[in-house]
């Protein structure tokens, strides 16, 4: 190290006198007294061999070279915290991330475990909201939410995840009593219903070119209620693919109709906070639904069913357990 770069204190002290331009001033930054920051500017002058100040004790005034040595020094420690900062700021970050509730549930914590264990550093704090689908998420460092295909362009802080699919979902049992094949046989069925996606019939009917009429069943709160209601048996509901593949792919529900795209996407935003973390959160998301799986082909599924064979209903003493 430099000769000169020895008097660190000496030139954080001056360089607080110098800005603040009090020594009282810059003896309160420094939790020192006003004769120690005295001190300390005329070991830097006689160091340098240059007068800083000039003029009254009680009102010093930086001289030529002391205004040529000022901004230099304030510009350096300014990075040299910004830098401290930022390393402090990746070993402990905890990152608030905010997405709607059912999302929150069924698609993200079950995943979480995976970010975690890549970055052991980044600790994640979730927020769900429960506004409806069309109503944009509150702010946070990163707010997954859902938009329009017609809504305004993406910026560049938005990562695209995945385009939303819709379908009608039921338990196994119901769907071997109702044999549903075409969105035709729908017609006059009660459809379960959510509070905060009233609208999903619609988008799914409206997806496939049907005009079929169904009636509104029993209504729900949140989406993992009317979820947890069609997994009972109590009827169909209209979901979102990556809400319910866990479901479908072990048996819970079934999806005799398959899924179309509704029109709405899924897109994590960062609001430019904890900007590192956020874009390593960002680009874990967006792996993470890249992996997603994708819903069978209703060809696929035929074939499958078609050659599968036909499991006999339990008896009654079985059901009884």
């Amino acid at each position: 190290m430099k000769q000169h770069l020895r008097h660190m204190n000496a030139l954080r002290a001056f360089e607080a006198a110098g800005r603040l331009g009090r020594m009282t001033l810059a003896a309160d930054e420094l939790h020192v007294t006003p004769g120690a920051i005295s001190r300390q500017v005329r070991q830097l002058e006689d160091a340098l061999g240059v007068v800083l100040f000039e003029g009254p004790k009680n009102r010093p005034v930086l001289t030529a070279a002391g205004k040529y040595l000022q901004p230099t020094l304030s510009a350096a420690f300014m990075q040299i915290e910004q830098a401290v900062d930022a390393m402090l700021e990746r070993q402990h970050t905890t990152l608030d991330v905010s997405c709607l509730s059912t999302f929150t549930m069924r698609w993200l914590i079950p995943r979480l475990y995976d970010f975690h264990a890549s970055q052991p550093d980044i600790g994640v704090r979730l927020k769900a909201t429960d506004q409806s689908a069309a109503t944009p998420v509150s702010r946070s460092d990163v707010a997954i939410s859902v938009a329009q295909d017609e809504d305004e362009e993406a910026t560049p802080a938005d990562v695209f995840l995945f385009d939303e699919l819709l379908g009608p979902v039921l338990a196994p049992g119901l769907a071997d009593r109702l044999r549903l094949g075409e969105p035709a046989d729908l017609e006059n069925r009660e459809i379960l219903q959510t509070r905060t996606r009233r609208n999903a019939w619609s988008m799914w009917s409206a997806s496939v070119g049907s005009a079929v009429r169904v009636l509104p069943g029993t209504e729900f709160e949140h989406y993992y209620f009317t979820l947890e209601a069609a997994i009972g048996g109590l009827g169909i509901c209209i979901a979102p693919w990556h809400l319910v593949m866990d479901d479908v792919r072990a048996g819970r529900l079934t999806a005799p109709l398959g899924f179309h795209a509704s029109g709405y996407r899924y897109v994590a935003r960062r609001n430019g906070t904890r900007d590192e973390a956020a874009r390593l959160f960002c680009d874990w998301l967006q792996a993470q639904a890249v992996a997603m799986p994708q819903p069978e082909p209703l060809g696929a599924r035929a074939v499958k069913l078609a050659s599968a064979p036909r499991s006999r209903p339990p008896s009654r003493a079985r059901r009884a357990r």
